[in-house]
């Protein structure tokens, strides 16, 4: 199949979903482009998906330079180095991996020096995986209080990728509470807070985060196909 058809088979999928949870609002298809040519890209911007995701800067840029995300807005969903903060700024409208106070902090400074307000979302380790990146659930708060006292920052939402399913719906606690976290801080009022985005759920697990109230989802093999 092409990758229009199946991107016209996740959004199927993703209706599906989202109507059988009582759902009408609608959830965002962000490709997940990492390893993907410019021209893969292309198709998949051209076939009607909401944004790309990139994975590391290099390669990020490298497309960038070769206007492979022309017609869609670009999300950095790696995890970030502070040193590589530079050149995501200014590149991608909304980073979805910020876990820190200190990446938070390099963030405001830099986007403050380029004169722009950078939308961030902040991963949370829902699983509390030691090799995962992500903030601890009890460690967001501190987060939102940073991050409503710096400039040239504003926190759109929350981001996870619970660990690997074992079996069907086995994701599903860890997307609800991501929900409740997500429904938590959207009740409490900050500056530079302005709370709309929830993105989990990519190719294996999408429509259980979809009823659990995922607003974006990131999909890569079953767009591209599996990786070489």
């Amino acid at each position: 199949m092409s990758i229009a058809d199946n991107i016209a088979r996740v959004r199927e999928r993703m209706a599906d979903a989202a109507y059988g949870a009582g759902r009408k609002d609608k959830v965002m298809l962000t490709a997940a482009t990492k390893t993907r040519t410019a021209l893969e890209i292309q198709e998949a911007i051209a076939a009607g998906v909401d944004a790309c995701g990139e994975n590391r800067v290099q390669e990020m840029m490298r497309k960038y330079s070769e206007n492979a995300y022309d017609g869609a807005p670009l999300h950095y969903i790696g995890k970030l180095q502070r040193n590589k903060v530079k050149y995501t700024i200014g590149t991608a409208q909304l980073i979805e991996s910020v876990d820190s106070v200190e990446l938070m902090d390099e963030i405001s400074r830099i986007a403050v020096v380029k004169g722009v307000v950078q939308d961030v979302l902040l991963e949370v380790n829902i699983g509390g995986e030691s090799a995962k990146a992500g903030a601890r659930p009890e460690d967001l708060e501190r987060l939102l209080e940073r991050a409503a006292s710096l400039k040239g920052i504003r926190v759109r939402g929350l981001m996870a990728i619970p660990p690997a399913a074992e079996r069907p719906g086995a994701n599903r606690p860890y997307f609800r509470a991501m929900y409740k976290l997500y429904v938590d801080i959207r009740s409490k009022k900050y500056d530079n807070i302005n709370i709309d985005i929830l993105s989990m759920g990519m190719s294996d697990d999408f429509e259980d985060a979809i009823r659990e109230g995922s607003s974006a989802v990131r999909i890569g093999s079953a767009i591209f196909g599996a990786r070489e």
